[in-house]
C-alpha cells in the first residue's frame, strides 16, 4: 500500500483545533483517498482526476492514504473499464467488454486491504464519484440488457462503509458544494481529536470534556443531537456512535444564526449599546445570507478574547479547521 505525505506549509504550524487562543502543535490527519484525486495517474483510460482544494489546500494539513483498488488488484494502467452489473439481485463487478467478473477478486483484495488501514488511525475518506470500485452514490448499476439505476455504491467504498461505519467519507464532486465541503473537513478534525482523547484512556469525566468543547459546533449541527449526547457521556461506545451520526447532518444557516445568538450572550452585557447593535446587525445580515459566517464569527472571537471568556475559549465552534482553509468565508 502507498502512502503519500505531502508537508505542512508555515503559515499553518500553529494551528490547534477549537483553541483560538492558544499557538499549538499542528494537527495533522490522516486521510484515504483515491489515488487519481492526488494526481497518480491510475485511471483505466492512463489519466488522473486531480483535485486542487484536496491536494494543494487541505494536503497542507492532511498525511494522505492514496488508493486505487483496480490498479491494486493488478488490472494495470491503461486498462478495460469496468461496471456494476445486477444480476439475480447481485451485485457484481464486471468487463462489459471480456464479461470477466472481478468481484470476488476486487473483494477479497479489499478485505486484506481495509485490515491494512484499520491500523492507520483514518479520520476519514475522500473517494472517485461515479466508480464502480469507489463511488459512495448514484453510482450507474447495469443489467444484461441496459442501464438499471443510478442508485449503486462501488465494491471497494461499501467495504469501506462497513468496516468504518462512523468514519467521515466523502466524493471528491460533493466536496464542491462549500457547505458539504465544510461539514466534511469540520467532521474529520473532530473525528481527529476523538482518537486523540482515547489513546489516553477516556474516562467519564474527559468524555464530558469533549462533549463540552464541541457543544456549540453539534448545537449547529442539530440541537436535539447536543441534548441527546449529554445523557450519553457515560457510555463512550454509544457517545461516539451518535456524535458522527450528529456530525453528518450538515450545519443550516438557521441553525448557524441560533449558535451565534448563543454565544453573544455570553458578553453582550459587557458591550456598549453600539458594539451590541453592531454584532446582532451582523448576525442578522448573516442569517439573511448578506455576509459569509466567518464575519460575525470573527468579532465573536475577538469578544471572546477582550473578555477572556473562558468557556468560549477553547469551543470548537470558534475554530473548527484551519483559516487558510477560507471554509467560513462561503456559507
Amino acid at each position: 500500500m502507498k502512502n503519500t505525505s505531502l508537508e505542512a506549509s508555515d503559515s499553518g504550524a500553529g494551528w490547534s483545533p477549537g483553541s483560538p487562543n492558544k499557538k499549538k502543535k499542528l494537527q495533522r490527519v490522516r486521510i484515504g483517498i483515491s489515488s487519481c484525486l492526488l494526481g497518480e495517474r491510475v485511471r483505466f483510460d492512463g489519466g488522473h482526476k486531480r483535485d486542487a482544494f484536496l491536494a494543494d489546500m487541505f494536503g497542507r494539513y492532511v498525511d494522505w492514504v492514496p488508493v486505487c483498488p483496480e490498479f491494486e488488484v493488478g488490472l494495470g494502467v491503461p486498462r478495460e473499464t469496468l461496471r456494476l452489473v445486477a444480476n439475480d439481485g447481485r451485485v457484481r463487478l464486471i468487463s462489459p467488454q471480456t464479461g470477466v467478473d472481478y468481484t470476488d477478486r476486487m473483494k477479497s483484495w479489499a478485505k486484506h486491504h481495509i485490515e491494512q488501514l484499520a491500523n492507520l488511525d483514518l479520520c476519514g475518506y475522500v473517494f472517485k464519484r461515479s466508480s464502480p470500485s469507489c463511488g459512495l452514490q448514484r453510482v450507474k448499476v447495469y443489467r444484461n440488457t441496459g442501464l438499471l439505476h443510478r442508485n449503486g455504491t462501488g465494491l471497494y467504498a461499501t467495504a469501506v462503509m462497513e468496516r468504518f461505519a462512523n468514519l467521515p467519507t466523502e466524493e471528491e464532486g460533493r466536496l464542491n458544494d462549500p457547505r458539504l465541503r465544510e461539514n466534511f473537513v469540520s467532521s474529520v478534525f473532530s473525528y481527529k481529536r476523538w482518537l486523540d482523547l482515547g489513546t489516553r484512556r477516556p474516562t467519564r469525566a474527559t468524555v464530558m470534556g469533549f462533549h463540552a468543547r464541541h457543544k456549540f459546533l453539534l448545537m449547529a449541527h442539530s440541537q436535539a443531537g447536543v441534548r441527546i449526547l449529554g445523557n450519553l457521556v457515560a457510555a463512550e461506545t454509544e457517545y461516539f456512535m451518535t456524535f458522527c451520526e450528529v456530525m453528518r447532518r450538515t450545519p443550516t444557516r438557521r441553525n448557524h444564526t441560533n449558535v451565534l445568538q448563543h454565544l453573544s450572550g455570553y458578553f453582550s452585557k459587557r458591550l456598549d449599546n453600539h458594539d451590541r447593535a453592531e454584532l446582532a446587525e451582523l448576525i442578522e445580515s448573516y442569517r439573511r445570507g448578506l455576509i459569509p459566517l466567518i464575519v460575525p464569527l470573527t468579532l465573536i472571537r475577538h469578544y471572546v478574547r477582550k473578555y477572556g471568556v473562558t468557556y468560549l475559549e477553547d469551543q470548537v465552534y470558534l475554530n473548527p479547521h484551519p483559516d487558510e482553509l477560507m471554509l467560513l468565508n462561503e456559507l
